[in-house]
């Protein structure tokens, strides 16, 4: 444990980013599954994209693999 107190302070600022960014990337996997299983509709995929450029322009995940995900749901709904 750190003894300087702004180190503390990045001691418990990480920790909470940490449970954040681990429970919204817990919620965007979720909704990928979703959205990738079989008999999903227009509207799951609809929700998954939109939560994929969230999660990219938050910077929970990059750019680029926010446009693989994207591309492949995209794909996904047009062969449906």
């Amino acid at each position: 444990m750190p003894n300087i107190k702004s180190a503390k302070k990045r001691v418990l600022v990480s920790r909470k980013a940490n449970a954040s960014n681990k429970s919204q990337k817990s919620e965007l996997r979720t909704l990928l599954k979703k959205a990738d299983a079989e008999g999903a509709d227009g509207a799951a995929i609809k929700v998954a994209i939109k939560k994929t450029d969230r999660a990219a322009g938050k910077g929970l995940i990059h750019k680029n693999k926010a446009a693989r995900i994207k591309s492949r749901l995209a794909k996904k709904e047009a062969s449906a």
